[in-house]
């Protein structure tokens, strides 16, 4: 008697997950701004962005928070968690995951000003902060 798996179960663990689906085909995706011509604040923060360090593989974790004054459009809040997850792969510094985020932020909706700020969890006794900005 063998413990394989019925083939139908086997060949759906090779596939990809519907989560991971989402994430792959992640875009930023906007929406009008419902109040143009007013300038008001919007603050988003995303507590668990994973990217992996270019240099070692070991896995970096951090808190992004986008604070960002918009135009003509908005981000749309899922579509961002997608984006944001599709870091989770992504051999990429500190440096340049938070300057990444910014200038596909900047391109998706074209705000009037926005900042990126990366907080990554100290590893190796090592606190990085990484803060970038746009202003039109």
């Amino acid at each position: 008697m063998t413990n394989s798996l019925p083939e139908t179960a086997s060949e759906s663990s090779l596939e990809m997950k519907y989560g991971e689906r989402e994430i792959a085909e992640g875009q930023l995706i906007t929406f009008p701004n419902p109040r143009v011509g007013r300038r008001y604040n919007i603050n988003i923060s995303l507590p668990e962005f994973t990217c992996k360090c270019p240099f070692s593989g070991y896995p970096d974790f951090a808190t992004i928070y986008i604070s960002y004054v918009p135009d003509e459009r908005v981000v749309e809040l899922k579509a961002l968690k997608l984006y944001i997850n599709s870091y989770r792969d992504r051999y990429i510094s500190h440096e340049e995951s938070a300057n990444q985020i910014l200038d596909d932020f900047v391109a998706a909706c074209d705000p009037l000003e926005v900042t990126v700020k990366a907080d990554f969890t100290p590893r190796g006794n090592v606190h990085t902060v990484v803060e970038v900005h746009h202003h039109k």
